[in-house]
């Protein structure tokens, strides 16, 4: 099968890394989270005891860190510096600062190089803010992904009950959710946009396997993908 990049947007807790990542094992492509790697900026600047709001600090020190995205069945393990912090990324305190970091365009700057070198070879799925609009904007395939706030806030809240991280409110995660879609839609570097081309696809009463079945379906009506 000839391979091709398939680029998935959108707003915080709508689903697409665990979306993105079915797909690329469904196609036997590579999956990149694209947050992760955001995260794991911000997991440094934490462990290195600097303020989030130090601009220029964290531009400086993200330079210097390196992040590596291996893939795993269970899916993307994320090492910083040599140091495993795939769950380390996922806690709050790294939430409430993510939209910041990733705000900064030194950082962006940075980690947009990285995606763009991983998306050369093709066979990559693709998943963050700004991969269909500015990091892959030449993607076979583009899907911006959605969901009403309460959905995924829903969402996020039954993950981290299950995994055993954060304590917030269904009505804090709402609030919060709500605060980081507006962050990243006014950011003035990369804001979260639906791309022209891009297949708007409405998650909220779609399951799990639904969506990775109509992003399949794209990849076979349009390049002739799927086994």
């Amino acid at each position: 099968m000839e391979k091709f990049n398939i680029a998935i947007d959108g707003p915080a807790g709508a689903g697409k890394s665990t979306i993105a990542r079915l797909v690329a094992g469904a196609l036997g492509f590579v999956y990149v989270d694209t947050g992760a790697m955001y995260r794991a900026v911000t997991w440094k600047v934490q462990h290195e005891g600097l303020q989030p709001e130090q601009e220029n600090e964290v531009a400086a020190m993200a330079n210097r860190m390196q992040i590596e995205l291996i893939p795993r069945e269970e899916g993307q393990q994320v090492i910083v510096d040599g140091v495993d912090v795939t769950k380390a990324i996922r806690t709050t305190a790294i939430t409430d600062y993510v939209s910041l970091i990733a705000s900064y365009g030194a950082v962006r700057q940075l980690l947009v190089t990285l995606q763009k070198q991983m998306a050369i070879s093709k066979g990559v799925v693709m998943d963050g803010r700004d991969i269909g609009t500015h990091v892959m904007p030449d993607a076979e395939i583009k899907v911006f992904l959605t969901a009403s706030v309460e959905e995924r806030a829903e969402r996020r809240f039954k993950e981290m009950q299950n995994s055993g991280i954060g304590s917030m409110t269904l009505s804090e995660l709402e609030q919060d959710i709500a605060r980081r879609d507006q962050l990243d839609q006014d950011r003035e570097i990369s804001p979260l946009r639906r791309a022209h081309d891009a297949v708007l696809m409405d998650s909220t009463s779609m399951t799990i396997e639904e969506v990775v079945d109509e992003i399949l379906g794209l990849c076979k009506d349009k390049v002739g993908g799927g086994k």
